[in-house]
Parts: C-alpha cells; sequence; structure tokens
C-alpha cells in the first residue's frame, strides 16, 4: 500500500525546458571540478568521496530555474557540511521533521480513502476523487524549489545499488541510516505526473475492489444453482479462495471448482457479460457463458475489456516517469533494482530455475494420486497440504463467525493472538496497542504508519454474520503485515531504516502468522508428517505465484517494447504471455496445453509489478521457518524485523546466515517426497 509514496518520495522535478535539461547538464563539468578540489582542501580527504558524490549528484539535478553557476559555487560551500558533529546534528533534525511530514501525511492519505476502501455505507462519486488526491504530491517539487533537497543530496550522496552490496556489509548503523536518507532526491519528476500516478492507481483499486461475482447466481444446464443465495465473491482473490474451500466436497466441490475456473477464463479473456459483475440481477452459466434474468435467457455486452485499459493507462502514468529518473529509467529498474533491490534477471532465474525442477513433477505426480484424478488448470491452487484441507469448513466458519462478530472482536482479541505467538504480556500489549481493524469493501489489506504515535490500520471484510474463516485467514495474514509494520517503526533504531528491505520481506512475515491461523484457533496439528506437509505446501504455492509472477514481467517487457498498444492488443499479449509461461512450466505437468489461467491475478491490474514479491517473499518465510526452529517465534521476530531497511541478502544475511536461495525448499522438498503418501 506505501507504493504510491515510495515512487512520490523518491523522485521530484524540474518545470522549464524539461526536455533539454532533462538531457543536458546545466552546471558545467569545469565549475563541478572546481568545487570538489576547494570543498576537499578545506575539509580534508576522509570527507572527498562524499564531497565528489555529493556535489556531482546535485550538478545533475540544478537547471536554470536553481540559479547560476556561481548561485551553484556559493550554494554547495554554504551548505557542505564537513564537521562530523554537525553532520549528525544536520541528519537528526532532517529525519525529525521527516517522520512528521511523511507520517501526517499518511495519515490524511488514508483517511482521504475511507470512502472508497471502507464499509461505511454507499461509496460516492467523490470518494474516489478524495482517494486519488495525495495531498504529498507536491512536496518533491518544494522541496528543490526551496533548496531542501540538494542540501540532503549534497550531504548524504546516493548510492547504486552495486555500490551498496560492495560496501554495505562493513557500514555502521549511522552509514545505512546516511544512505537512506541519500535515496530520497536522486531524480527530479513534475508533480503532475506524481498526480496522474496516484489517478490511475487509485482507478484500477476501485475497478479490482468493487469486481463482485454473485456466485449464488451461478447456474449449471438444468438451472440449478451450487452456492450460498447471497455468496458474492471478489476476483481473484475470494473466487481462488473458494475454489481451495471446495477440495474436499466430492462430486458437488469438483463442480463447484469447474464453475469457478470457467468464471476465472471469462474475466482474462474479457467475454463475461457485463451485466454480472457486481450485480445480483441475473443468472449466468459460466460453462456456456449464457445469461438469465428470472429464469429467460437475454443479452449483454461482454465487459469492454475495462480489466486491460486500467494495466494500460497504469503503465502510461508510471511510464511518464522515465525522463526523470536516470538511475532507473523504466518502472521495471525502479521496481526491481530501486524498490526490491535485487535485479530482475536474478528474479527471473530464481522463478524459470525453480519451475523446471524435477519436484514439480514428483510433486504434481503426488496431488494427482491423492486427488484420484489427472490434474486440472485450477489445481495450481491446490490446498490438500495445510491442514485445514481435510477440515470441516462449516464448522470453521461457524468458530471464525462466533468468534469475531465484528471488527471490533478481532481488534479486541490481537493481544491474546500476540501471547499465542509468543510475545511476552508487555510486547503484545505495546504492539497491539498501535493496531486498529477497519471494515473493508474490498477484500482487505494492511496500511502501516510512519509516525510513532499513529496507528497501522487493518481493513478486513466482516459479512453481516460474521467473519468466515476465508476472511480470517485473511485478516490473520494482514495482521502479520501490521505487526511487522509496527516492529520496523518502533523498534528500529533509526527512522530512516524503518521498514524492511522490500514488500517480499512483510509478505514473508504475513505468512508465517497466516500457517499459524488454526493454531491461534486453539486447533491442534497432530499429523506427524505435519513438517513434511508444510514444506510441499509451500513448495506448490511457491510454484503456483512464480508463474504468476513470470506472466507479470514478461508483459511489462512487452509494453515498453510497445507503448503505443491498445487495450486489444494489451489483452491479446497477456492472454499469450499466460499461455507460453503455462507451455513451458506448467502443461508438462498438468498434460493440457494453452491454457491462460495465470493472468487472472487482480494484482496485476492494480498493484503493478507487486506480484513477484509473494514468491520471494515465500523463499524467505521458508528460510525463516527453517531457522525459527527450537526458538522462540516472537523474541526471533522482534530481532529480525528490527534490523530495518538493509539491503536484501545483507538483511537475509544478519536474520538467517544466508541469501535468498531456493535450495532449502528444494531440499525440503525431497524429503517430504519421502514420507508423503
Amino acid at each position: 500500500m506505501l507504493l504510491p509514496f515510495a515512487l512520490i518520495f523518491s523522485q521530484c522535478k524540474p518545470k522549464e525546458n524539461q526536455d533539454q535539461e532533462k538531457t543536458v547538464q546545466f552546471i558545467k563539468q569545469t565549475t563541478v571540478d572546481s568545487i570538489i578540489f576547494k570543498l576537499t582542501k578545506q575539509f580534508g580527504e576522509p570527507n572527498k568521496q562524499r564531497i565528489e558524490k555529493g556535489v556531482k549528484q546535485i550538478a545533475v539535478l540544478w537547471t536554470s530555474k536553481d540559479g547560476t553557476d556561481q548561485d551553484f559555487k556559493t550554494f554547495c560551500n554554504q551548505y557542505f557540511v564537513g564537521n562530523p558533529e554537525k553532520l549528525d546534528l544536520l541528519f537528526n533534525r532532517l529525519t525529525a521533521n521527516f517522520e512528521s511530514i511523511f507520517g501526517h501525511f499518511n495519515m490524511v492519505s488514508l483517511e482521504l480513502k475511507r470512502g472508497m476502501q471502507l464499509d461505511i455505507g454507499e461509496m460516492l462519486d467523490v470518494d474516489q476523487i478524495f482517494a486519488a488526491y495525495e495531498p504529498v504530491s507536491h512536496l518533491t517539487d518544494d522541496f528543490f524549489d526551496n533548496k531542501l533537497a540538494f542540501i540532503i543530496a549534497l550531504n548524504f550522496p546516493s548510492y547504486s545499488l552495486k555500490e551498496k552490496e560492495a560496501l554495505g556489509s562493513n557500514w555502521s548503523r549511522k552509514d545505512w541510516a546516511y544512505a537512506r536518507m541519500g535515496d530520497m532526491f536522486t531524480s527530479r519528476v513534475p508533480a503532475e505526473i506524481n498526480v496522474n500516478i496516484s489517478e490511475a492507481l487509485t482507478a484500477s483499486d476501485n475497478y479490482i475492489s468493487n469486481y463482485n461475482i454473485y456466485v449464488g447466481n451461478l447456474v449449471d444446464g438444468q438451472m440449478k444453482t451450487h452456492f450460498p443465495k447471497e455468496m458474492k465473491l471478489i476476483s481473484h482473490w475470494n473466487l481462488r479462495d473458494e475454489l481451495k474451500a471446495n477440495y474436499n466436497k466430492g462430486e458437488e466441490g469438483f463442480l463447484k471448482q469447474k464453475m469457478i475456473y470457467q468464471a476465472m477464463l471469462h474475466i482474462i479473456n474479457q467475454d463475461i457479460p457485463d451485466s454480472v459483475i457486481n450485480n445480483p440481477a441475473f443468472q449466468w452459466n459460466p460453462m456456456t457463458n449464457k445469461l438469465y434474468k428470472n429464469g429467460k435467457e437475454v443479452t449483454s455486452p461482454p465487459e469492454p475489456n475495462t480489466r486491460y485499459q486500467n494495466l494500460l493507462e497504469n503503465f502510461k502514468a508510471l511510464k511518464a516517469m522515465d525522463p526523470y529518473t536516470p538511475i532507473y529509467p523504466t518502472f521495471i529498474l525502479r521496481s526491481f533494482d530501486g524498490g526490491m533491490e535485487i535485479p530482475e534477471d536474478q528474479v527471473n532465474k530464481l522463478f524459470t530455475d525453480f519451475c523446471s525442477a524435477p519436484q514439480v513433477k514428483q510433486v504434481s505426480d503426488l496431488i494427482s494420486k491423492r486427488l484420484g484424478r489427472p490434474l486440472q488448470p485450477f489445481d495450481i491452487w491446490y490446498d490438500g497440504f495445510k491442514a485445514r484441507s481435510t477440515m470441516n469448513m462449516d464448522l470453521l466458519d461457524q468458530t471464525t463467525r462466533k468468534k469475531y462478530p465484528n471488527t471490533q472482536a478481532f481488534e479486541a482479541d490481537i493481544p491474546n493472538i500476540l501471547l499465542k505467538l509468543g510475545f511476552k504480556p508487555d510486547k503484545a500489549k505495546e504492539i497491539a496497542s498501535h493496531i486498529t481493524v477497519d471494515p473493508a469493501r474490498g477484500s482487505g489489506h494492511a496500511w502501516g504508519a510512519m509516525l510513532k504515535g499513529d496507528k497501522a490500520h487493518l481493513r478486513t471484510r466482516i459479512g453481516a454474520g460474521g467473519m468466515d474463516y476465508k476472511g480470517y485467514n485473511i485478516a490473520v495474514h494482514e495482521l502479520g503485515h501490521n505487526v511487522e509494520q509496527t516492529i520496523s517503526l518502533y523498534f528500529v533504531d533509526n527512522y530512516m531504516l524503518q521498514g524492511v528491505p522490500n514488500t517480499a520481506f512483510t509478505e514473508a512475515f504475513a505468512f508465517t502468522f497466516q500457517k499459524r491461523d488454526l493454531e491461534l484457533l486453539g486447533i491442534k496439528d497432530n499429523n506427524p508428517n505435519k513438517e513434511a506437509m508444510n514444506a510441499l505446501d509451500s513448495f506448490w504455492a511457491c510454484y503456483e505465484i512464480m508463474g504468476v509472477s513470470l506472466v507479470d514481467m514478461k508483459v511489462w517487457k512487452w509494453l515498453y517494447e510497445n507503448p503505443n498498444a491498445t487495450k486489444e492488443q494489451l489483452k491479446e499479449t497477456v492472454v499469450k504471455s499466460a499461455v507460453e509461461i503455462w507451455n513451458q512450466y506448467y502443461a508438462p505437468v498438468f498434460g493440457i496445453k494453452d491454457c491462460p489461467i495465470l493472468a487472472i491475478y487482480s494484482h496485476m491490474i492494480d498493484n503493478p509489478l507487486y506480484l513477484s514479491n509473494y514468491p520471494v517473499g515465500h523463499l524467505i518465510d521458508f528460510q525463516l521457518d527453517q531457522f525459527l526452529k527450537g526458538k522462540n517465534f516472537a523474541d526471533e521476530a522482534l530481532r529480525i524485523y528490527s534490523t530495518g531497511r538493509l539491503i536484501p541478502q545483507l538483511w537475509m544475511k544478519n536474520a538467517v546466515g544466508s541469501e535468498i536461495s531456493i535450495q532449502p525448499l528444494l531440499s525440503a522438498t525431497n524429503q517430504a517426497l519421502k514420507t508423503v503418501k
């Protein structure tokens, strides 16, 4: 949820002569060299590297609007701080002010999204306008205009990912905090571009948040319904979870799965009748794609490629930043090298190596044997390795609905949940006091605080009858995010290091919570093969989401190669890319070719290039789990997540002693295959 902030806080603008100034440095190189020489002579060799990096960086950012060559010299001479004690004083003052600024802007932005994101009554047209408004949009413009951005970049220069990898292991905590300060102002993006990004992302979020299918109105060839009458499911999350919930329900469950699967294909292909989206007035047979009203067949135009129009608008808005971000001149680079801080080619190799591993076929054969039938494409979501897969879902629903009739009940139980996870009473109480729970319109999300004293928000979906098990399972995942957000804000030693290396790390922590959901309900898993089953479950989850992520990356590469594509061309490309990835890594296992199901994920539409964080998060989660064996979960969680925002591989070495790797999970899967039948 902090993606818009990450984009805004690290970028800024020039207004005049943009095309010329983004390619030609206004400040003369002779001026840069003379200032570096003078400052080095004045402040000595220990400051030389910082002087060189700082002066060169602000020279790139300085435009004619900011002043002349002489003004640039005067600025550098006046504002470079060579005394270590004064540099610390400057850093601490900046840090305190940024916490106040970012924290309060975060609070305002969150409040303005209430009407669109929370279940607080009818959503009005103005709610989306307010949700799209970002009060922080002009902050970086202002900071360049008043020269604060230049002061920061001059004294706290930025380091590339390669430099951080080479130097970071020898840096002190202060060095890392200085480096993160240096990440803040590395380019200048016009405020209107940031506003356009916010509007595009908000529009796609609104589209996805209201994309419900009334499965209680799905019918078969005999006009028979198979789902509860009032059941509506958001795509793709609830559709997927309902599909998972029907693995232990015989032929009726299998029929429900096939109906959901066909509905998903119609969403991907955009031949779904437009009238059935978030509309309970029609009956729909997804197997034939026929529409009915009051038992009589009617016609409806298909959805007009709205799904792909939203994706296209996000691409256009984010691509508009490219000329102003010379270090990472594409959104792909900004997402991986800049955001994830793991290069895209390394992420791609992790995923392709994993999906090509021989264990895939062995695990798929095991699943087919356990199901007693050939695999279907929707078995990418096979849920039979989890303890809950053999449990009565209706009974689980009754349990969670009784325990959590509303958001207040879930919020009140957070201290008890943390106690069950091993947090000491004082820590459980302290962490819980920084988290509040809101009723969500969509499937829910976690939104962290950015200011000590503010609260993290868990926005979760609770029906009129209380929280069903699927909702509870998601809420526990989101609570994991909130706990991480709280630890990495309140227990990190410097605000500039607050957070985690990237969103995969918060996903990893959320997964560790989510897999303990039954334990938190007091339901024990006495299966002697529990550890092996967990390994197989993690393996299959990685296999599924890595394929989806490969599609996401492939589509974005195509978009950059075809920036003028239409929504129709984009739809064809997404479907084609999904089929190509399927045929390469899934068809040999499933025995079914040309399936586009990997394109169903809503994240592709409303959270650009976020999907890769999930499989990387699964790998991190598994390595953390292996490390946590025999240790107190809560104590280690506090130690590990109070490390803050180092680069990923260094964070992992500090946390568990090794870098992110697929090998621990592959090895555990080999062992599991020897015991699970």
